[in-house]
């Protein structure tokens, strides 16, 4: 049974329920599986395997905040070089994300979609149920699938530290 719980982020002024648990810094990152841009369904950590992974979660590509980071993300993911893989996971449509990279100039930043099964969601504790979209948290994963920065914002309109997660991918590559 996931745990569910409530009190710790709010849709305008609604309190909503958090499906799942908050993931720390030292733990094994969970496998999960979704959606490319094509449908296919993979295995996210196992297809990036051997990579430093930045991987954040989005409510939705297609609002201000989310765009603005995905953007950012796009640029920083420039110069990080082969060995980082940046992913998105929303609960956009893998047509609608597709579409949006394309339209935004988004290249370097690895769209995925959560919308059928929502197992990133619950595995990393940012599915909001009533909504059924994610709550914007960011992690960034080593080479040995170990999470090394976490970060859950405190409100959906929140954006990440982007200089705090560039220094913890730099210290992961420095690891490795």
């Amino acid at each position: 049974m996931l745990n569910e719980r409530n009190g710790i982020i709010k849709f305008g002024e609604q309190d909503v329920t958090v499906i799942g648990d908050d993931l720390m810094v030292g733990q094994k990152a969970p496998e999960f599986h979704v959606h490319t841009n094509d449908w296919l369904l993979i295995p996210a950590l196992e297809n990036t395997k051997g990579k430093i992974r930045v991987i954040g979660s989005l409510l939705s590509l297609n609002t201000g905040v989310c765009d603005r980071e995905t953007r950012r993300f796009n640029q920083e993911a420039t110069s990080l070089g082969e060995n980082v893989v940046v992913m998105f996971v929303s609960m956009d449509l893998p047509f609608t994300q597709k579409s949006w990279c394309g339209a935004a100039g988004v290249d370097h930043v690895i769209s995925v979609s959560d919308h059928m099964n929502s197992e990133f969601g619950e595995k990393y504790g940012v599915l909001i149920k009533e909504l059924r979209i994610l709550r914007r948290a960011i992690f960034v994963v080593d080479r040995s699938d170990r999470i090394v920065y976490a970060d859950y914002m405190p409100a959906l309109g929140d954006e990440p530290d982007y200089n705090k997660v560039i220094q913890a991918v730099k210290q992961a590559l420095a690891k490795n």
